[in-house]
């Protein structure tokens, strides 16, 4: 099997090419061409440091009918890292022949969680934001991790940016503005949530919080938010008067986001969100410039699989990568 390290998939790693490949994945789940089993995500770590868990560990397989290779992701999220110098996400996934059985690759798999999960963001922006009168979008981000970054990045990708305001309560928010600055957005820090929100064409959050991150009076009309942090029951970014303004809910997974925090107490179940492949499908999206809409995201197996058949097979292309026998 071929080894691919970090550095590997950097390389071979392009957010317009891995935006096109998502966006493939989405309608072949759309079209129900794909096995997505059921995820598991539980608590790790109880009864190292006392008995509360340090993280939670997820395992996410998918199949996409009709491709080489089905992929396993085993993830991990642990919210105290960055305070221990380290990812909160770390990520392997693996690749193995869809005909035979045998293994084919192991991939260093963190960036690629970070990057199709940004395109997620991107291919919402790219379908449902409005843009001012050129087009150009300014992106609110709340959140200044590296989800953050990716998101802005994947958004950028798929449509022109002109401004993006970035808060976080911590000086994180400064050293994101600056990276994003480094890239070639124009990116500033701002002072509260409300300064990041207000008149966005796009509000991102890309945080850990169990509670609402901005106000929801903060919104103008016409604003897209695109939620990507909660993925448990527990987790909660968005105040329920976002999702009470909300003209419609899309969901990259609708069966698990109706189970998330944000969702608790609106009335909100799988059936009445609408599927991010049915907009990229043109069945579903946006009908009248001053609608607020929201994309919410649990993140998809089915991204894994696909983004990571695309970077192995980028990789042989170009040489890269390790071979191991097992």
């Amino acid at each position: 099997m071929r080894v691919l390290s970090d550095d590997d998939v950097a390389a071979v790693l392009s957010l317009p090419e891995l935006l096109d490949v998502c966006e493939s994945a989405f309608l072949a789940d759309g079209r129900g061409e794909t096995v997505r089993p059921e995820r598991p995500h539980y608590p790790i770590g109880a009864g190292l440091d006392g008995p509360d868990p340090l993280g939670t560990g997820l395992t996410m397989p998918a199949y996409i009918e009709g491709a080489d290779h089905v992929a396993t992701k085993l993830a991990t999220v642990h919210p105290e890292n960055p305070d221990r110098g380290l990812p909160t996400i770390h990520a392997q996934l693996s690749l193995t022949d869809a005909r035979t059985g045998e293994p084919t690759a192991l991939l260093a798999a963190e960036r690629l969680t970070k990057a199709r999960t940004g395109c997620i963001g991107g291919l919402a922006a790219r379908e449902l934001a409005t843009g001012d009168e050129a087009g150009r979008l300014t992106v609110g981000v709340l959140g200044a991790g590296a989800q953050a970054r990716w998101q802005t990045r994947a958004i950028a990708a798929a449509r022109e940016v002109d401004e993006v305001r970035v808060y976080s309560p911590s000086a994180s928010r400064d050293r994101c503005a600056a990276d994003l600055r480094g890239r070639g957005l124009d990116a500033s820090a701002v002072g509260s949530p409300r300064a990041a929100v207000t008149d966005a064409h796009v509000v991102v959050t890309a945080t850990t919080s169990h509670d609402p991150v901005f106000p929801a009076d903060a919104l103008a009309s016409g604003t897209l938010v695109v939620a990507i942090g909660a993925y448990t029951s527990e987790m909660r970014e968005l105040d329920p008067g976002v999702l009470e303004r909300a003209a419609r809910v899309f969901a990259d997974v609708p069966e698990e986001v109706a189970d998330i925090g944000d969702l608790q107490g609106t009335g909100l179940d799988a059936a009445a969100l609408v599927p991010l492949s049915a907009v990229l499908a043109g069945e579903a999206g946006r009908e009248r410039d001053d609608e607020i809409l929201v994309a919410e995201s649990v993140g998809t197996a089915v991204l894994d699989a696909a983004g990571g058949a695309h970077l192995y097979e980028r990789a042989v292309d170009a040489g890269l990568g390790t071979d191991v026998s097992l």
